[in-house]
């Protein structure tokens, strides 16, 4: 074992047979598993099929100076540390090592103990870098606490397809309702994607003129039109490496989406009034709460531009059928606004909670947001009432309720029916968490239990 108690791999490269095997033998004493080549090509071969932690490597070698090589391995493997030995132990060599990218250097004839410390270093330097690209890629790939919240069957259906077409390159439409969350979805397939430390660009078509949309989008150069006084990248090119999301993409002018097309097609982007072309390495998202089928039936969008941005849908389920994870993004904005607004709030009345889910939802997550934001500004408890909330949701028209027992044509049903059915509504609601079922409905857990039994 090493001094700080783990064991690591080392490969030895030197054309001395006899100090190969000297420090092939010390170093297995110290818990190493050694590997020796007497040349460079033998180093590659043996780098090429093992693990190796930490290389050894002389600095006077046939072939190819152990600098050199040492060089060659930065390169290429920046996170495997490079110990030079050398005879030369002069400020010139040391200089020209680490410029190499060495991670130390050790001159000959060799102190064993010496070599042993600078390869413990050695050794947990690569076990640092390598927790540091673990964690990196946990919270890359993790989603944020006001992002994705939700433990639905729905939302975890989403999630799951996120990961799968997160580092696909293709395009992906993705639809829903206002207010269901497409922008985070569409941030997430960029976090998890290996686009994500290049940029993520978002525009909404619906909210610039035809002519600045244009201009947005691919750029300008000076004196394209009135107002351009300089030359102006466009989103595509700032975008470059990362990810766009054209949102609202069923309003982009008809007269644009040709260009747009192409841009999609030839990974080329033409600045309004330029004469030439730029390479632009983007992936495109797409998100619109309308039906693009129907805008193309229309003549208001283009088929081929539609089949273009609709090679993957994901289409995002509306809050309503996402059952507790109402409860949940509630609490959340609760816990995230209480502290902005100063407030004691920690959480919601059992008659709040019963009211929260049997609303509609029109507005999706961001109305509920909206709901909490206006109910934290109202309280006075340490709990949200129902008179913090707003009208329509404690008297909710019944075009915004969800029906129970079917509409007043419906036939009469005996009482117990009646309450079968709520109670079997209430459970879809949450999901089949029958804890908050029970508590919703004000009975304790094993009259529910023996309530579902009786069916």
């Amino acid at each position: 074992m090493t001094a700080t108690g783990e064991s690591g791999t080392i490969l030895i490269i030197d054309d001395d047979t006899a100090l190969c095997e000297l420090l092939e033998e010390d170093l297995s004493r110290r818990g190493y598993q050694a590997w020796t080549a007497l040349n460079v090509t033998a180093a590659r071969e043996i780098l090429h099929q093992q693990d190796i932690d930490v290389v050894l490597t002389d600095l006077n070698m046939p072939g190819i100076s152990g600098i050199d090589f040492c060089a060659e391995l930065h390169a290429n493997r920046p996170d495997l540390p490079v110990v030079i030995m050398t005879a030369f132990g002069s400020l010139e060599t040391a200089i020209g090592a680490l410029r190499a990218g060495a991670y130390d250097f050790v001159t000959k004839p060799v102190d064993l103990d010496l070599l042993a410390l600078s390869l413990g270093r050695a050794f947990q330097h690569r076990l640092l870098q390598e927790k540091v690209r673990l964690l990196k890629d946990q919270v890359r790939r993790q989603d944020p606490a006001d992002e994705l919240l939700g433990d639905s069957r729905a939302l975890k259906t989403i999630k799951e397809q996120i990961a799968r077409l997160a580092d696909l390159d293709t395009s992906v439409l993705i639809s829903g309702e206002s207010g269901t969350g497409k922008e985070l979805v569409a941030r997430a397939l960029h976090r998890q994607s290996h686009r994500a430390d290049h940029p993520f660009v978002a525009i909404n078509c619906a909210a610039l003129p035809e002519t600045l949309l244009e201009s947005e989008l691919f750029g300008h150069v000076r004196g394209a039109f009135t107002d351009a006084r300089e030359k102006r990248q466009g989103l595509f090119v700032e975008a470059s490496g990362g990810t766009l999301l054209l949102d609202e993409i069923a309003e982009m002018p008809l007269a644009l989406q040709p260009k747009l097309l192409r841009v999609l097609e030839d990974h080329r982007v033409r600045p309004l009034g330029g004469s030439h072309e730029v390479v632009c390495d983007v992936r495109v998202l797409a998100a619109s709460h309308r039906n693009l089928e129907d805008a193309v039936a229309e003549g208001r969008f283009r088929s081929d531009l539609f089949y273009r941005l609709n090679v993957i849908e994901l289409e995002l389920p509306p809050l309503r059928e996402r059952g507790n994870d109402i409860l949940l993004l509630a609490q959340h904005f609760i816990q995230q606004l209480a502290q902005r607004f100063n407030k004691s709030v920690s959480g919601l009345a059992q008659p709040v909670a019963s009211c929260l889910l049997s609303y509609h939802w029109p507005g999706n997550v961001r109305e509920l947001r909206n709901v909490i934001e206006r109910a934290l500004a109202l309280s006075h408890h340490d709990r949200l009432t129902l008179e913090d909330l707003p009208e329509q949701l404690r008297h909710p028209s019944a075009d915004m309720s969800l029906p129970v027992m079917g509409d007043a044509n419906s036939q009469i049903l005996p009482l117990e029916e009646m309450e079968r059915r709520y109670i079997s509504h209430v459970l879809d609601r949450l999901d089949g968490n029958r804890t908050m079922a029970a508590r919703l409905l004000g009975i304790d857990r094993k009259t529910l239990y023996r309530k579902l039994k009786e069916d």
